[in-house]
């Protein structure tokens, strides 16, 4: 009988349940929108139990289409929208508030109280004070909650990322544990110690017993109770470092860039933390067999949202594919740059005032070179991380994978590899988050012998190489250096 690893996807719009076979091949999946909810401005809030609703709904849905039951699976893997943190009771197993999502910038204030201590957090988490992360979503909880503080340090209230959460819903309550990937985005996780950071918690004032245990991304974390009395959960891993594993860069100095809504690029950078004064994020990439492996983390707020604002904002193209087919219908940009700060500037400059600019622009320039301007700015935007990646991890970077819904588009790849000036690999199996995840299930299973296994397996549909001259390269990001100064000043 042939088995599958069922790998369960929870993100941010969407919950998706992928049947992976021995091959990685993504053989059967369900998917299932999830709503945000936005009660003031800047706020981003979901529903806990719909979440893990809308996980049950895709693991019997992708059960159905598959026409097996749980015989066939070899075990689960979890990943999941990292930082987006659920508070529930101990005794109920129910939240007690909305969930706060990773986006939401409610918790702002709260990160204004600990400016003073920026450096000694970031020393001890490689991560920088902002709401992004868990700690003041935590503490925003406990302020609204009538009893909040008390309740928890009684023991009453328990904190978890959405893998948290799901692993204990899965297992009805038998295990309450994380990951070390996730635990590394809460601000409370010590990289240098690899435990939960007494400090940090009492700066944050919250207390040590809400917080799971950790185990190994690549690992037990009980049997899937509420789906049958056999099948294992053996990986849990955040969805960033699951898509670098599911890249398969294994080697200190490989990367890869996720073409999202925004873009996230990780470079793994082996056994030791390298900690950024540039703007970048340190963080765990997996930990498996004890062994625990780093990465650099850059973020592009806007990415393929660039493209969705063309089609549904501007309305200067009917589908996301005729962006490629525009940008194809002139050789240049002629001049024009488009910074798409809409949301303010990710890495490097950390910028949350920046807003959007359109620079050059002529009597000679038409929609197509404006579209081709704003998908060049999607690449010269990660240029901006990956030339900080080589700087401070003082590694040579050979080559970029890459993944994402922006990735159909062959214009913005080759320009791509033309202004990094290195090779671009597109994979067959595009659902990297959830293949990575399969891949750390499987080998604690032992569905697959080792990663020497999964390497062999691994496949890549197209390379993009650069054509691009660099005295050209040079030129043009020169020019969006300059834009972003002046997108920068004008405030």
């Amino acid at each position: 009988m042939e088995k599958f690893i069922l790998a369960i996807d929870q993100g941010t719009t969407s919950t998706r349940a992928i049947l992976f076979d021995h091959s990685g091949n993504a053989r059967f999946m369900a998917q299932r929108e999830v709503e945000c909810i936005f009660p003031h401005s800047g706020w981003v809030e979901q529903d806990a139990l719909s979440l893990w609703i809308s996980v049950i709904d895709v693991t019997n849905e992708v059960l159905v289409k598959a026409n097996i039951t749980f015989s066939s699976i070899d075990s689960i893997g979890i990943t999941n929208q990292r930082e987006t943190t659920v508070i529930w009771d101990k005794e109920t197993g129910m939240p007690v508030s909305k969930a706060i999502v990773w986006q939401s910038r409610q918790t702002y204030e709260i990160c204004q109280r600990f400016e003073d201590k920026k450096e000694y957090i970031h020393e001890k988490t490689g991560l920088l004070i902002n709401p992004y992360f868990s700690a003041s979503k935590i503490r925003f909880i406990l302020d609204h909650l009538p009893d909040g503080q008390a309740r928890a340090e009684r023991g009453e209230l328990m904190f978890g990322t959405v893998d948290t959460w799901i692993v204990y819903k899965m297992t009805k309550r038998k295990v309450f544990a994380t990951d070390m990937s996730n635990a590394s985005r809460t601000l409370l996780f010590n990289i240098n110690t690899l435990t939960w950071d007494e400090d940090l918690c009492k700066l944050f004032n919250i207390p040590m017993c809400m917080l799971p245990e950790i185990r190994p991304s690549s690992g037990d974390y009980g049997i899937a109770e509420f789906f049958t009395n056999k099948v294992h959960i053996y990986a849990v891993a955040g969805d960033q470092q699951a898509a670098l594993f599911g890249q398969t860069c294994w080697d200190k100095g490989e990367s890869k860039n996720t073409y999202g809504t925004g873009c996230f690029m990780l470079m793994n950078t082996g056994e030791e933390p390298i900690i950024s004064h540039k703007g970048l994020l340190t963080t765990i990439a997996w930990n498996i067999n004890g062994k625990v492996n780093y990465a650099l983390e850059g973020s592009v707020f806007i990415g393929g949202a660039v493209v969705q604002w063309l089609r549904d904002g501007m309305r200067m193209i009917h589908t996301s594919a005729d962006s490629e087919v525009e940008a194809n219908r002139c050789s240049s940009t002629h001049g024009v740059y488009v910074v798409p700060a809409f949301v303010g500037l990710g890495t490097p400059y950390w910028d949350d005032d920046a807003r959007g600019a359109v620079f050059g622009l002529t009597r000679n320039t038409t929609n197509a070179h404006f579209i081709r301007a704003c998908l060049e700015g999607i690449a010269y935007q990660c240029k901006d991380v990956f030339e900080v990646m080589k700087k401070e991890s003082k590694l040579k970077l050979k080559s970029l994978k890459v993944d994402g819904g922006a990735t159909s588009n062959n214009f913005l790849l080759q320009f791509q590899s033309d202004i990094l000036r290195t090779d671009i690999n597109l994979p067959t199996c595009l659902q990297t988050t959830a293949l990575g995840v399969a891949y750390l299930a499987g080998l604690a299973s032992g569905f697959y012998h080792d990663i020497n296994e999964i390497k062999k397996i691994h496949s890549y549909q197209a390379t993009f190489k650069p054509k691009m001259p660099k005295e050209e390269v040079d030129k043009r990001y020169k020019g969006w250096k300059k834009a972003v100064k002046a997108t920068r000043m004008f405030k």
